[in-house]
Order: structure tokens, then C-alpha cells, then sequence
């Protein structure tokens, strides 16, 4: 199928003029003695303060089969936000398309700009978000899954446009302007969204290995669509920022506790922080820690400030995407407020 993008241009302001803009993305963590209502209500006042301190979006990550993480659900949970604002982009970062029929997704996130306008976002990635028995118990069939990511995202794209060419009509969907974004933690990612013409949000909260190489291969391979005129590069980056640099290490040990224990099999709610817990680790532990947070801004306000403008100088990128669980829900507000100062 030809990698043709018809998808209608949905405006990608930024917060101010001149700047780079900034967007957060949540895992909507469980923690270690809280509930999923819990979650969700903290994710919720989390979307009106980010709103309030000028982020573009708020993004939600599927994931599958993880005690530790409530967005499973993921256009569920997109509603919850998008009720509870008024301005900011609420979306996908991603759907994980692999798990879903086309046509669903269409009809959901349909009905989201339906019920809140033109400031959805639907950000499409191929991981499963889960392992074998998880696609399994979705009853999704193991496909080609690089030539299907591209036919599935293309068939979502007419399906929005309503151009005829599926010979389906995706009511609610046909017609609405979602602002579409391809994820990535490979060359892959970055190759489709050139192709596509379309933003590319790149992983470097997790996967940062090939972060260079990605974002090169995304401008150099661009091909200007009616979405996009030009690259725009979307990089994730784990932001913990505190009163002190030590407050925020202290924080940050629940992010980096959660990692080992998905690494180890031990993946289990959100754990609460941990005093000198790098250094407590074992020297190959130690070593996942700082390979997966090589790219991420921890400490007080003036480490968090340069630490995200000298990533912001390497990628040069037009957005940064925020991510880093907090444990206590008003550490992660008042990080959030460090955070947003910084990036003005």
C-alpha cells in the first residue's frame, strides 16, 4: 500500500512564541497501597495544573497486564482528563495499534472529538504494550507487524477523512480532525512518520539508544504531507524536579525501583521512594538504571533548567514530552510547577 498522508492539518501552536513547547505524558501509576479511583482522581487534578502552567498536551500510555499502571483503558481515560480541562490537547501517547481493529479506534476517539473538539490527539505505536498472552487474551492475531502498522494507520487516516476509499463510514469519526502523531524507540518509527509526513515522538524516557540516529533519519527521510509541511520532533524526557537536588534523587527512586522490578519480573504497583537506593543496587542494576535515565532532568530548579535546555540543544526539538512518575501526588504537582518555570 503507498504511504500517502490525507489526513486534514491540525495546528501545533506552541505555548509561546518562540518557544519550545512542552507536554507531559503519564502512565496514570497505581501506587503501592492506592487504588486505580485513586489514580485517576490524581491524574485528573494533574491535568488541570498542567493546563494551568502551559503545557501543550496530556498524553496517556497503553499498557496491558501491569498492576502499576491504570491506563489500560486508554480512550476511557482521555475522557476522564478531557472533562476535567478546557484548553490543553488531551491524547494517545499511544494507542498501541497492534492490540485494535482500525475501525475501532476511529470510532472511539471519534466520539472524544465529539464530546470535546478539535484538541484530541492520537499518538500510534506497533508495541503490544504486553506479551504474548496478552495480545492472545485481546484476541488479536500475530500479523506482519511492520507492514500492518502502515496499512492500519492508513486506513484510520481515510477512515477520519471519510474519502470514500474503505467503503466504511466511522460514525463518530468520519469528518473529525484528530491531530495524529507516530511513536518510536527505533529507525522503524522514525522512518514511517517521514514517510507519512507526520509529527514523531521519539522515547527517549525509556529507549534511548538510538535517539540520535531516529531523529536523523525522521528529518532527513521528511516528506511534507498535507499535515505537516515540515519535521516536527517530539522527544520524551523523565523530568523529577524538587526544592533540592537531593529531595528530587530521593524521588526519583521510585521511577528507577519501578524499572529494575519490570527489568527483574518483579513488576508490581508503584513503589514508594527509597533513601540512596542507586547506590544500594548491585553494579549491573546500577547500570539499567543509568542506561534507561541517561536522557532525564533530576534535582533542584537550576539542574532541572539546565539539564532540559541542553536536551533541548542536542535534540533540537520542537516539543518535550515530560515524563517521570512521583510517588506522593503533591511531589509530582509541585515538580511539574519546577518544571514548567524552567521550560519558560
Amino acid at each position: 500500500m503507498r504511504m500517502t498522508s490525507h489526513l486534514g492539518f491540525t495546528p501545533l501552536s506552541p505555548n509561546q512564541p518562540g518557544m519550545t513547547k512542552y507536554s507531559l505524558l503519564d502512565l496514570v501509576s497505581i501506587t503501592e497501597g492506592g487504588t486505580a479511583a485513586q489514580a485517576f482522581k490524581h491524574a485528573a487534578d494533574t491535568a488541570v495544573l498542567a493546563e494551568k502552567l502551559g503545557f501543550a498536551r496530556y498524553w496517556v500510555a497503553e499498557h496491558h497486564g501491569m498492576t502499576g499502571i491504570g491506563g489500560a483503558a486508554t480512550s476511557l481515560v482521555i475522557s476522564h482528563l478531557a472533562a476535567a480541562t478546557k484548553t490543553i490537547r488531551v491524547g494517545a501517547g499511544g494507542i498501541m495499534l497492534p492490540n485494535h481493529a482500525p475501525l475501532v479506534i476511529a470510532e472511539q476517539f471519534g466520539t472524544l472529538h465529539a464530546l470535546y473538539g478539535d484538541r484530541i490527539d492520537l499518538g500510534l505505536g506497533r508495541a503490544p504494550g504486553g506479551d504474548g498472552r496478552i495480545m492472545q487474551a485481546l484476541r488479536r492475531p500475530h500479523r506482519d507487524e511492520e507492514q500492518a502498522f502502515v496499512q492500519d494507520i492508513l486506513f484510520l487516516q481515510s477512515l477520519f477523512a471519510d474519502d470514500g476509499q474503505t467503503g466504511i463510514v466511522a460514525t463518530p469519526g468520519a469528518g473529525a480532525k484528530i491531530g495524529f502523531y507516530i511513536l518510536g524507540s527505533s529507525l522503524y518509527g522514525a522512518q514511517v512518520a517521514a514517510a507519512l509526513g507526520l509529527p514523531y515522538a521519539f522515547a527517549s524516557h525509556f529507549a534511548p539508544k538510538m535517539l540520535d540516529q531516529a531523529l536523523e533519519v525522521y528529518r532527513d527521510q521528511f516528506r511534507p504531507s498535507a499535515a505537516l509541511d515540515k519535521p516536527y520532533v517530539m522527544a520524551a524526557f523523565n523530568v523529577i524536579a524538587a526544592e533540592s537536588d537531593t529531595e528530587a534523587e530521593y524521588l526519583a527512586s521510585s521511577l528507577q525501583q519501578s524499572f529494575i522490578n519490570l527489568r527483574t519480573g518483579r513488576a508490581g504497583k508503584f513503589p514508594a521512594p527509597v533513601k540512596d537506593y542507586r547506590n544500594s543496587l548491585p553494579p549491573d542494576q546500577s547500570r539499567i538504571v543509568g542506561s534507561i535515565m541517561r536522557h532525564a532532568a533530576i534535582g533542584g530548579p537550576a539542574k532541572v533548567k539546565e539539564d532540559l535546555h541542553k536536551f533541548i540543544e542536542r535534540t533540537g526539538a520542537d516539543e518535550i514530552v515530560m515524563a517521570g512518575s512521583v510517588f506522593d501526588p503533591a511531589a509530582r504537582l509541585r515538580s511539574l510547577e519546577i518544571a514548567a518555570a524552567a521550560m519558560n
